[in-house]
């Protein structure tokens, strides 16, 4: 089985000409750049000058709430607790945790169109 892209092997800006080529075909015009104020990695496209998180792509992109929290409330999800038990044990809106279950369905829809 072949190696799975990771975060910095590509660029996702999808009006690039290098989108979806991965960087070992790219001679290394992905490079690091710097962090943002949360201490995630951030990245350059040498070619459309684009820059984005480590977590573009995911379930986590643009969330303020920890990924471990995230994944703890998903796996309470899974495990068959309702939402409105979350709701209270873990102070998130009814609204916040529907969004996650949502947008971690669609990955996971992804994923399995891939595989």
């Amino acid at each position: 089985m072949s190696k799975l892209a990771q975060v910095g092997d590509f660029c996702p800006n999808e009006v690039c000409p290098d989108y979806g080529k991965l960087q070992s075909d790219r001679q290394d015009k992905i490079i690091k750049f710097g962090k943002t104020k949360a201490g995630r990695q951030r990245y350059e496209c040498k070619t459309c000058g684009k820059t984005f998180t480590e977590t573009k792509g995911t379930l986590f992109y643009r969330r303020r709430t920890p990924e471990d929290e995230i994944i703890d409330t998903l796996a309470h999800i899974a495990e068959g607790n309702r939402i409105s038990s979350l709701v209270r044990t873990k102070g998130h809106t009814e609204d916040t945790i529907i969004d996650w279950i949502r947008e971690a369905g669609k990955h996971a829809e992804a994923i399995e169109a891939v595989l």
